[in-house]
């Protein structure tokens, strides 16, 4: 039905205008909405959700030649940014390349270790998943690899189901199936364009996790720091501080010790001297290649793995063997894999979109949401075939990428290319590489998973936000990574039904001397209109609200 409006201000009405009081009013007419049938409103609700960006618009009125050139860089970026591709952005890729692949290869050996793999599968996940991210993915500072959180949470959950000691080989089998569909339900997500489930998860959420992850992961690699050869398998913090204090009289190793703190040192020292003088980023990026070395060549020299320090022993040599046979195609461990890599997968993408995003603002440059989760799944995929486990964005190793003047994703490809060198060369070097070093570089690096400050914001700004924040950060450290994700999310879907079941209202009140409108909380001198109610709702009114606004509103008033 059509209608009319009644404008008493008149035609040149302003914020600031009166109207004259001969002034006639001025009616404007009203039509009534296109009629839609039910298809078309399914269709029109379907396109905002999943395809609001418009995707295919580009290939609208274009040539097949050109449509062909433009889906091929649409899915490989690099024929994008390639063609203005110059001899300035090769020198800066080359000097970042080569500054987080010193960063990558001590990593790469302690986080294998944290996911209970042997070294050489570190190493396999940074050389084959960055070479397709730098093909497929749209940031240009994302640096692929290992990172620790996942690696615990993978190790964490495999061992669950397979002891990595007594049944190396099944163990390792049930990563690559967990990395399959890891990457298959990333891909899966960035496909069918669900990518904004990932934002489901709050921030405070994310922050407390993270937290408690930096925590729990510390605290296993007191395992190394020690020297002790007998440790608990649990992550809380309770079973692993007994295993750590039932053994300070006959399982602590003194040079062990000895190692792992003098290093530690340096390393927090180095990442401090990074943070306050930005232009010596590339002493705390050198910083674990170098304690790894000095560390080997001191216990290699003095022997001291005869006096009970823990090393590596053996890295495999060679690029990575293909995997494709080991995966489980069949069986109850399938299922199991389904389920470890599912929850892997999800934890990986958010740590990587999560720090696509934060250096995309910093540069002034979009990130796809849906191309990079396209882009991680592939590369796990592919991964999984190839003898790795599941990668991601490494934020640590992103920040030095960052920081070391990166222009495009072919940082990514110079690494790989350092990672193959160390495969085919260097590996048989690092057999007196001793555990406590490894440890010290693990805890160097999540330090800085630990945001205090973020945490005393959430306190300031939202008291729920820091209870979401606390609850995920306990669920971590005092019970298990998976039971904390899971109350992440299960707190972060509470505050969403909470703001939606329960959504902020304000009465609203004339300012005097204005025809502006506020909440009478906030402006005292706003006064209501006598005979009428007027309430701001912050949300959409539906069934699932509608009974709360009418019963604070409505029905109170009809009583008084």
């Amino acid at each position: 039905m059509s209608g009319r409006i009644i404008d008493e201000v008149g035609i040149a009405s302003g914020p600031s205008s009166r109207r004259h009081p001969e002034a006639a009013p001025h009616i404007h007419r009203v039509e009534r909405l296109p009629q839609q049938t039910l298809f078309t409103e399914i269709r029109s609700a379907l396109k905002e959700t999943f395809f609001s960006d418009e995707p295919l618009r580009a290939f609208r009125g274009q040539k097949g030649q050109t449509k062909f050139l433009l889906v091929l860089q649409a899915i490989f970026p690099i024929f994008r940014w390639g063609r203005s591709y110059n001899l300035k952005k090769l020198k800066g890729d080359i000097i970042a390349g080569l500054t987080i692949a010193s960063l990558c290869v001590p990593q790469d050996i302690a986080y294998a270790k944290l996911a209970n793999l042997d070294p050489q599968y570190g190493l396999y996940s940074s050389f084959v998943p960055p070479l397709i991210y730098a093909f497929m993915g749209s940031s240009r500072d994302i640096a692929i690899g290992p990172v620790a959180v996942v690696s615990l949470l993978l190790g964490t959950m495999l061992q669950n189901e397979i002891d990595p000691i007594s049944n190396k080989a099944a163990y390792r089998r049930l990563a690559f199936t967990a990395t399959f569909f890891a990457g298959l339900t990333e891909f899966a997500l960035g496909f069918f364009r669900l990518g904004f489930l990932i934002d489901f998860l709050s921030h405070a959420a994310i922050v407390g996790f993270m937290a408690g992850a930096a925590i729990t992961i510390g605290l296993q690699q007191l395992k190394g720091l020690l020297g002790i050869i007998n440790f608990t398998k649990k992550t809380d913090i309770i079973s692993v501080m007994h295993s750590v204090w039932g053994t300070v009289h006959h399982g602590w190793n003194w040079q062990s010790i000895v190692i792992g703190l003098s290093f530690l040192a340096f390393l927090l020292l180095t990442k401090y001297m990074g943070k306050k003088y930005p232009k010596f980023f590339w002493v705390s990026a050198i910083a674990p290649l170098t304690s790894v070395i000095v560390a080997t060549f001191c216990v290699g020299i003095t022997r001291a793995d005869k006096e009970g320090v823990q090393i590596v022993r053996h890295i495999n040599k060679g690029i990575n063997p293909s995997s494709v046979h080991e995966i489980y195609w069949t069986g109850d461990l399938l299922l199991k894999g389904l389920k470890i890599g599912v929850v892997a997968g999800l934890v990986g993408l958010t740590e990587a979109i999560a720090i696509g995003r934060t250096f995309a603002a910093m540069k002034d440059y979009q990130v796809d949401g849906n191309k990079e989760m396209v882009a991680m799944g592939t590369m796990n995929i592919v991964g999984s075939m190839t003898s790795c486990y599941v990668a991601t964005g490494s934020f640590s190793r992103s920040a030095v990428n960052f920081m070391a003047g990166c222009e495009t994703a072919a940082s990514n490809i110079v690494m790989s290319c350092v990672v193959l060198l160390t495969l085919e060369l260097i590996t048989p070097l690092f057999k007196y590489t001793p555990n406590a070093v490894l440890a010290s570089v693990i805890i160097a690096a999540v330090v800085g998973l630990v945001d205090i400050k973020a945490v005393i914001l959430l306190w300031k700004i939202d008291k729920f936000d820091f209870l979401a924040c606390m609850g995920a950060f306990f669920g971590v450290v005092f019970k298990s990574v998976e039971i904390g994700l899971l109350i992440a999310v299960a707190i972060s879907f509470a505050k969403i039904l909470l703001q939606v079941t329960r959504p902020r209202t304000a009465v609203l009140g004339k300012l005097p001397g204005t025809h502006v409108y506020r909440n009478v909380d906030q402006y005292p001198k706003a006064t209501t209109v006598s005979g009428i109610l007027i309430v701001r709702v912050d949300s959409a009114i539906y069934f699932s609200n509608c009974n709360y606004i009418k019963e604070r509103y409505f029905d109170s008033l009809s009583l008084s």
